[in-house]
């Protein structure tokens, strides 16, 4: 997809997850401290679940198109390789799911590593602006547009699966209008 043509893809984002942020942060004696619910925990339980639920996913996916998809491989970043070697002969639906999921998680491996940064570049699917940003406590992208309201007159917000298939699919019709 088009997120393969920079750095900035769902690979890098789980090397930098699995290489990185598995340990817990080391704190000044007056600075933050490691939410960790056991104490002694020499690795981030909570980026461990992250990455395992990931590669549960899309191994899920990859057998649900691909039976015969074969084992996982051995470095967790490869599993989108992986993904799209056994899924190349899926059809377009199947396809833009998986895609719809890579770039999801994508989205979710950044904003675990604490980079919310990647929500404003996406448009809002309510009112097409750039004035998505994202809301840790809703653990949503909010629109700031103020005449993006919902009919009760709140905010719209957005989860980052609708913002995922809204990228994917703008993605696959810009394709297909280039051919």
């Amino acid at each position: 997809m088009g997120a393969q043509h920079n750095q900035d893809t769902a690979t890098s984002r789980m090397r930098l997850l699995h290489n990185e942020f598995l340990q817990h942060p080391r704190t000044a004696p007056d600075g933050p401290r490691a939410r960790t619910v056991t104490a002694g925990t020499p690795v981030n339980l909570a980026v461990v679940d992250h990455i395992a639920a990931a590669v549960t996913e899309v191994a899920e996916h990859t057998r649900s198109v691909n039976p015969d998809a074969g084992p996982l491989p051995p470095d967790v970043a490869d599993v989108y390789d992986w993904y799209r070697q056994h899924t190349a002969h899926a059809d377009d639906i199947q396809r833009q799911r998986g895609e719809t999921i890579v770039y999801r998680q994508r989205l979710e491996h950044a904003i675990a590593m604490g980079d919310d940064s990647v929500i404003p570049p996406h448009r809002c699917p309510g009112c097409n602006t750039f004035s998505l940003r994202w809301r840790r406590e809703l653990q949503r992208a909010l629109c700031t547009n103020r005449r993006c309201l919902t009919r009760h007159g709140m905010s719209r917000t957005w989860t980052l699966a609708r913002l995922a298939y809204e990228h994917v699919a703008v993605e696959k019709m810009s394709r297909e209008c280039a051919t």
